[in-house]
């Protein structure tokens, strides 16, 4: 055990800032719509400035999109095991190994009262929303996205990291096929086991193609999308506040609330603040050693626990101190990630068997751990590497991830103790924080499961594709090879054994992440409002689950 480690715990679990606290008057209801309105101080609302599902890739943006403003093909079940489920599509079949069809649910009006039909959907994935210029990928070369912008064929400029995170998620999708009103095939350039997931994870879901061929620019339509939701956007104030509105025309019957509001508080005692004030009837991104204090008050309760997302750690191996594999691999042995769990999350989380989540079912790899805490293989392996103590930077955000400071500042001082000099740079922003230059080093990330396979990880985040490999911290040409075969073998034993081998690359022999623990998110309420938590950042409003 560190010798100085319970007094690190403590005094890192203890930090915290008080903020200014904000006033907002919370609307209420009026004339003959008796349904209430709500206000919900959350962290942050979006990472990008918009509502855009393809920009928009974040734990933050994932509370307030979903369920409440986009819907896909296939949803998930938010109360139910987060199962795959119809949404905007009533069923689906497999016509080969490339190719599924969908019939669509016939009714959906969009928020512009528009129905929703095949045509919209083959827009939705086509290249003057979705890909650009970019094409399928069979081979798993990684996408060349060049400039900010990429021109597409109906003379609006996309953002890059548009067709970026589509062929990341839909990385060999040809075209979609309308083969009538109600009903579509997607096609894929290789057979893809995979392919309904896909259709069920976060930048899957369907937009009018009217209302975006008609928006004036790309930032007029992500700031104010047409979707299918429960909910509709009234008023988006970009790092302030998000107002939605009922959608009363919505497929799946009328939404129990006339308006959520979502206000942007970054301080964790301000938002507990305005729920006690009334100001807000939710406070989201609730620390574990701040619920006893809030449930004292019988008028309050805190929800949620894990999710399907885990808290990492990741490496840029260009870096002259990381270079060499087995300094990496240090960092990974001197970390007590049970003790982290313990002190900072009061056991409420797990540390996991690596990049993995026991719903992959039959694709989880049971008996794989993370790197056992050892210090003493730390100190022999920076040894043998000849680290001589050069500083390593550490880059980091102000718990933009809760507890990530405190957890930051734990890590460094077991880092420290095996012989790692590592000195944090504290960043504004995750453009600072992916920024190319010869101080990066190390840095914070998390990573989800969209859906119950691999792919939707290792690939979709450190294959050849996916955001490390894109931004140049990592690449591994084996990695490489393997994502390719994952994704386009049908083969379930032989992908077992494929991401079997995936797991020990990137966590053992060429370190790109270590995970630290599986997060959890919890979520503070009324205790009169009768809603539950989803094991997700997602928030459900819908009618099934409101009660108030």
């Amino acid at each position: 055990m560190l010798a100085n480690r319970r007094s690190l715990l403590l005094g890192a679990g203890a930090l915290g800032a008080a903020g200014v606290l904000p006033r907002f008057a919370i609307a209420q209801s009026t004339g003959a719509d008796r349904r209430p309105s709500i206000a919900i101080a959350v962290q942050k609302i979006s990472n990008s400035n918009t509502l855009e599902v393809l920009r928009e890739q974040s734990n933050v943006g994932e509370r307030v999109l979903f369920s409440s403003l986009w819907e896909g093909l296939i949803g998930r079940d938010w109360l139910g095991g987060l199962k795959a489920v119809p949404e905007l599509a009533t069923e689906w079949k497999r016509i080969s190994d490339n190719v599924v069809e969908l019939k669509l649910r016939q009714g959906v009006k969009f928020h512009n009262g528009d129905e929703m039909t095949a045509e919209d959907v083959a827009f939705t994935f086509g290249p003057e929303r979705m890909f650009g210029d970019t094409l399928p990928v069979a081979d798993g070369r990684t996408i060349a996205i060049s400039g900010d912008r990429i021109p597409t064929r109906a003379g609006r400029d996309l953002p890059a990291e548009v067709p970026a995170v589509a062929r990341r998620s839909f990385p060999a999708l040809q075209r979609v096929e309308v083969v009538d009103k109600y009903t579509v095939r997607f096609h894929n350039a290789t057979p893809d086991v995979t392919m309904e997931g896909r259709l069920s994870r976060y930048g899957a879901q369907i937009i009018s193609k009217r209302a975006y061929i008609e928006c004036e620019t790309w930032f007029d339509w992500a700031r104010k999308p047409i979707l299918t939701g429960p909910y509709k956007v009234a008023e988006f104030r970009a790092d302030q506040s998000l107002r939605l509105v009922a959608h009363d025309e919505y497929w799946g019957g009328r939404p129990p609330l006339r308006e959520i509001r979502f206000i942007e508080v970054p301080e964790v005692s301000a938002r507990i603040n305005m729920l006690r004030s009334g100001e807000v009837q939710f406070a989201c991104d609730i620390p574990p050693d701040q619920i006893e204090g809030i449930e004292g008050d019988r008028r309050y309760e805190v929800q949620g626990g894990t999710i399907l997302n885990h808290r990492l750690t990741c490496f840029d191996k260009n870096h002259p101190q990381l270079v060499d594999a087995r300094v990496r691999r240090a960092f990974t042995h001197a970390i007590d990630r049970q003790a982290i769990v313990d002190s900072l999350w009061a056991g409420r989380t797990v540390v996991p068997r690596g990049l993995q989540w026991d719903y992959y079912a039959d694709m989880y790899v049971a008996d794989w751990e993370v790197p056992k805490y050892d210090p003493a293989e730390a100190q022999r392996l920076l040894k043998e590497a000849g680290y001589k103590g050069d500083p390593i930077p550490y880059r980091l955000l102000n718990n933009y991830y809760t507890n990530q400071t405190p957890t930051a500042q734990i890590l460094v001082e077991m880092w420290k103790q095996v012989g790692l000099n590592v000195q944090i740079e504290m960043k504004e922003n995750w453009s600072q924080i992916l920024e190319r230059s010869n101080t990066r080093a190390i840095r914070d990330w998390s990573n989800s499961a969209p859906y119950n396979d691999p792919v939707s990880s290792i690939v979709n985040q450190h294959g050849p594709n996916g955001q490390q490999q894109q931004v140049g911290e990592w690449r591994n040409d084996e990695m490489t090879r393997l994502s390719v075969e994952l994704e386009t073998s049908t083969d379930r034993a032989r992908r077992k054994q494929v991401f079997r081998r995936m797991l020990e690359i990137c966590e053992r022999e060429d370190p790109a992440y270590t995970v630290l623990h599986q997060n959890a998110t919890f979520t503070a309420k009324r205790r009169e409002i009768g809603w539950k938590a989803a094991p997700a950042f997602a928030m459900d409003f819908r009618a099934g689950n409101w009660k108030g």
